[in-house]
Parts: C-alpha cells; sequence; structure tokens
C-alpha cells in the first residue's frame, strides 16, 4: 500500500511517497542514493527500526514504513545491497548497523557525510546535518520531529516531511565535501573510513561500541 503526499520541505515541492511493508516493484533509482532511517530510540540493543527514507537526488522521497514482525523487505534490501548506487547516509555508522540488525543485510558501497565533515570541517566540532547543511549550503532545516514516535502505526504529515527532509540534501552535500576533501589531499583516507563503515557497525552490534580497538590500553 502506497499514500502520496506533496508537501513543502525545506522551501522545495516534493512528492513524499509512504510505502508500507516494502518499495514496490515498480520503483527505481537513478545514481547514489541518499538514505536515513527513523528509529525507536538510539539503542542497538533495545530500539527497532522502523522506517528507511530514500531518495536519489530527484524531487521524490520514498519513505518504506517496516512490518516489524518479519521485516520482510526484498525490494529495500535489493537497494541497500546494490553495488551499483552509492548509498549517501549522514552518520552512516548506526543506520547500516540497524540494518545488519534488523535487515540481514550489509550496504554497501558508502559515503557518510558525518564523516567527511569531521575530516574536512577541523575549524568546528558541529558536525550534525542541521549545522553541516545551514553552513554549506544555506539551508535551515527543522529537527522538530527527530525525537517523536516513530513506531506509531499512522505517521503524520510532519513526521513525513521531516524524514523525507533528511535525504533531500545529502547530494548536494557530498558534492560540496568532495571539492574539500580533495583540496586538503584527503579523498583517499575518507574512502578508506567509509570503506570500514560495516566492520564498525559490526563491532557495535558485537558490543565494542564505547570501545576503540585501536587504543593502547
Amino acid at each position: 500500500m502506497t499514500r502520496k503526499l506533496s508537501l513543502t520541505v525545506d522551501g522545495k515541492n516534493v512528492s513524499v511517497y509512504l510505502h508500507k511493508g516494502d518499495l514496490p516493484d515498480t520503483v527505481s533509482f537513478n545514481g547514489a542514493v541518499a538514505v536515513d532511517s527513523e528509529t525507536l530510540g538510539l539503542s542497538l540493543i533495545r530500539d527497532p527500526l522502523c522506517l528507511v527514507q530514500i531518495s536519489d537526488g530527484g524531487p521524490e522521497a520514498h519513505l518504506v514504513q517496516l512490518d516489524r514482525a518479519s521485516y520482510d523487505a526484498p525490494n529495500l534490501k535489493r537497494v541497500l545491497t546494490d553495488p551499483a548506487h552509492l548509498k549517501l547516509f549522514h552518520f552512516a555508522r548506526f543506520d547500516i548497523a540497524m540494518f545488519m540488525r534488523d535487515l540481514g543485510i550489509v550496504t554497501a558501497p558508502l559515503y557518510c557525510t558525518k564523516i567527511a565533515s569531521k575530516l574536512v570541517r577541523t575549524y568546528t566540532d558541529r558536525h550534525g546535518l542541521k549545522d553541516l547543511t545551514k553552513e554549506i549550503l544555506g539551508r535551515d532545516i527543522s529537527k522538530d520531529q527527530q525525537s517523536s514516535d516513530w513506531g506509531a502505526a499512522e505517521l503524520s504529515d510532519a513526521q513525513l516531511a521531516y524524514a523525507a527532509s533528511d535525504v533531500l540534501h545529502l547530494h548536494a552535500l557530498k558534492e560540496k565535501l568532495d571539492a574539500m576533501l580533495a583540496r586538503e589531499g584527503r579523498t583517499e583516507i575518507a574512502q578508506s573510513c567509509f570503506d570500514f563503515l560495516p566492520t564498525r557497525a559490526a563491532l557495535d552490534l558485537a558490543g565494542w561500541e564505547e570501545t576503540d580497538i585501536f587504543a593502547h590500553s
């Protein structure tokens, strides 16, 4: 079942499609896809994955409200593991750990705007999506619905607009951050960090979430 909404998200007219259970067979994406997720909380042990958002940079966002009884979403899983689609995230470490745990998949290849930001915006400690989007793109995004109930059977228009907004700017952020990484000679080390993310997520799920295994003690 699919519900379509025409919403104004961060000043842009966007078609938001809410799919129950999985992406329809008719939905396809071009090139890199921006991905985000909403969960009931931030614990990798306690809190379930509820929603996954995807955009290929066009004026549409596709949101999948998952069936938490089965997490049977083969079309969604296919996109998230397709080597032909680079997946863009902000703080990919958490999202892909959730996908690994609940969807049973390893998401790749990856790009994380938070890691890229930390590698080049060393003049600040503000690397949240709101701060990054404001400085680099000059757009002020709302985070009002971030802590709302994503496990609800019916999601509000405000929740859907918020969820869509989190994937609508990642392509533009990547373009700007790529230029900064190249300027500072940090493109290769950024790629190595992105490639390591599935291992970092697996360590989180295995109990090493707060432990730096590379530390001396």
